[in-house]
């Protein structure tokens, strides 16, 4: 593991900039809380807190805002997502600063979060129009039954985020929700809160109405009942566990959510892969963003034939990477975030190794280079029994596996409560989407680790099991944010026995009626 050439660690953020992004929050009665830069340990800022009165006001401001917001014209509302994706990358330094500073990450990975918005921004303004326009399905008598099809926006969407993509994950969620006509109530982990924050001020920026994107601030835990119990619809990223209370409080209340939790994600190596490109592209797959990546490839199954080569080069690829923490592109694995997650990594990896488990690249803390760096690791010789076998660990941690046959493969890959991301490696591309049709996966990338599917943004993307449901992107990923009115103007005669029609003839000529419209394949 090499360390990158360094430069001076990244200065804190200007306090000119801190400052007026807090002021955007809905925040300040509850006592304020230090949050403090993950690769340096530099305090960023003291980040106020919102209580009850806090949410209410936020609730009450986006309800105001939103009604005026469901009366602009589709087009209008797509204007603004149009130039809110030009800002986002005239100003992309301003934000990978604030996304580095927060996460620890590496500036590669922050990138990837500025593109995973600007395709969401072009999508969604590409497509709002059609997705949302009204249409009329045939009616239950032709001609005489004329039926239209309107869709309203749910109201107040609250997008509750994580810290790991705090610019992806609290903004993609939140353009389409925007684009059909709600109003969004974020609540960003304290650990990030200024990345979010700067996304509002951007799309106000941009052209949005004040006061339609509310943030308020504080630990899930303390406030997060207060949202649920005011929203209209809930979209929540993060983990199985919290995920469950979530769709608890919102079926108590007869809302919709959408869940995005947890990941244990398999990668199949083929006999017939190209080797070399499997062992480059699993570095990324399993190691962007220091393994904190929901999608990312935490187990690798490997043909027998090819299992040498594939970890050999697997594990040079990955004694390569650069660790570091400047605001520059110098090097590709930047810190963890939190103490809990080096712990969990640390945890694992002992655990792994006292009960037998073999190293074959990382293994070890870096606490020279900052206080939650740890190196890239590969794990084999791992076995049911160890920790890291079946549980998420959610940092630069990846198990490798040697398997004789697809069947086995497949069985392995599919032996988890998990099923969010997959990938499935193989020269012939047509056999690999058959093995990728058998995998238990909400999504699976064919000679690609997690970003063939989660770039592709017309495509829906969301977990099975306990990884989640709903689905963000693609149309369904707007559709979520809107309820259907279907109004039916029924013409010149009712839906019933004309006049001296008796019901058994009636019913004799409906039932004629359902054949012929049977036959002509009509619905």
């Amino acid at each position: 593991m090499t360390t990158a050439p360094q430069t001076a660690p990244a200065d804190a953020l200007p306090s000119e900039l801190v400052q007026r992004l807090l002021a955007l929050a809905t925040a300040g009665a509850a006592p304020s809380v230090e949050v403090f830069a993950p690769a340096t340990g530099a305090k960023i800022a003291d980040l106020p807190q919102s209580d009850t009165a806090d949410i209410e006001h936020a609730f009450v401001t986006a309800r105001r805002a939103q009604r005026e917001w469901a009366k602009v014209p589709v087009r209008e509302r797509v204007a603004v997502l149009r130039r809110f994706h030009d800002l986002v990358l005239a100003e992309q330094d301003v934000i990978l600063d604030i996304v580095q500073t927060e996460t620890g990450k590496s500036r590669v990975h922050a990138f990837d979060e500025v593109g995973d918005v600007a395709v969401n921004a072009r999508y969604y303004a590409a497509q709002a129009q059609r997705l949302l326009a009204p249409r009329s399905p045939r009616g239950v008598l032709p001609v005489l039954t004329r039926v239209e099809v309107r869709h309203r926006p749910k109201g107040v969407v609250a997008v509750i985020s994580p810290w790991n993509y705090p610019l992806a994950l609290a903004v993609s969620d939140a353009l389409p929700a925007l684009a059909a006509g709600n109003a969004v109530l974020a609540r960003p982990d304290n650990q990030t809160a200024l990345t979010a924050l700067w996304a509002i001020d951007a799309a106000e920026r941009a052209g949005l109405p004040k006061g339609l994107w509310q943030a308020v601030l504080g630990r899930g835990s303390v406030i997060g009942g207060e949202i649920i119990a005011r929203a209209d619809y809930v979209d929540y990223t993060g983990s199985s566990r919290t995920g469950r209370t979530i769709a608890r409080q919102a079926g108590e209340r007869l809302i919709g959510c959408s869940l995005e939790l947890g990941g244990k994600n398999p990668m199949l190596v083929l006999a017939d892969a190209d080797v070399s490109a499997a062992a480059k592209i699993a570095v990324r797959a399993c190691f962007a963003s220091a393994g904190q990546l929901c999608e990312s490839i935490e187990r690798i199954y490997v043909h027998d034939s090819v299992y040498e080569r594939f970890v050999t080069e697997f594990a040079q690829h990955t004694r390569e990477l650069a660790l570091g923490s400047a605001r520059d592109y110098s090097y590709e694995i930047g810190s963890l975030t939190f103490q809990r997650q080096i712990d969990t990594v640390t945890a694992h990896v002992e655990d792994a190794v006292a009960k037998g488990a073999t190293v074959l690249a990382g293994g070890r803390a870096r606490p020279d280079l900052g206080p939650y760096f740890y190196e890239p690791t590969i794990l084999a010789d791992v076995r049911d029994g160890m920790t890291v076998y079946r549980e998420e660990t959610f940092g630069p941690v990846v198990s490798v596996y040697r398997v004789a046959s697809d069947e086995e493969a497949v069985e392995q890959a599919n032996d988890s409560a998990y099923g969010l991301n997959a990938s499935v490696w193989s020269r012939d591309t047509g056999r690999a989407r058959q093995i990728a049709a058998r995998v238990e996966a909400g999504s699976v990338n064919v000679n690609e680790g997690f970003i063939a599917a989660w770039g592709s943004v017309a495509a829906p993307s969301g977990g099975l099991g306990i990884s989640g449901g709903g689905r963000r992107h693609g149309p369904e990923g707007l559709r979520k944010y809107i309820d259907t009115q279907t109004i039916a103007v029924q013409r010149a005669l009712p839906i019933a026995p004309l006049p001296g029609m008796s019901e058994a003839m009636w019913a004799k000529t409906m039932t004629l009626y359902f054949g012929v419209m049977k036959a002509l394949r009509q619905q």
